[in-house]
């Protein structure tokens, strides 16, 4: 089992940035995929990033490719996202996720995460 805390949201205007980090307690993140995932008031949680246990893969949502950057650091049980030129449609809470995924496809669909963080919140405005 894996706890997560996020941290590092907050309110900035259209075309700033902000970075996100997830501190993972328990059983260490090298032992786990991880994905950041948002959620907008009336919407459905979607997948916006996601990393392997090693941190060599990644996979970005249509929306956010090219702006964000998912990392990790196995050493420190830290993931973050690097969210650039944010647009006010990235409003939403933020949660991070944690699972041990073996299929690639996976990676960014939210009914494949048992292991959530509470979130936190980003605006742009």
């Amino acid at each position: 089992h894996v706890q997560l805390v996020e941290s590092g949201g907050g309110s900035v205007q259209a075309g700033g940035a902000l970075r996100l980090s997830c501190a993972a307690s328990g059983y260490g993140a090298s032992r786990y995929c991880m994905g950041w995932f948002r959620q907008a008031p009336g919407k459905e949680r979607e997948g916006v990033a996601a990393i392997t246990m090693t941190g060599g893969g990644t996979r970005y949502s249509d929306s956010v490719q090219g702006r964000f950057t998912i990392s990790k650091d196995n050493k420190k049980n830290t993931l973050y996202l690097q969210m650039d030129s944010l647009k006010p449609e990235d409003t939403a809470m933020y949660y991070c996720a944690a699972e041990r995924l073996t299929n690639w496809y996976l990676l960014l669909k939210p009914t494949s995460y048992k292991n959530w963080g509470q979130g936190t919140q980003v605006t742009v405005s």
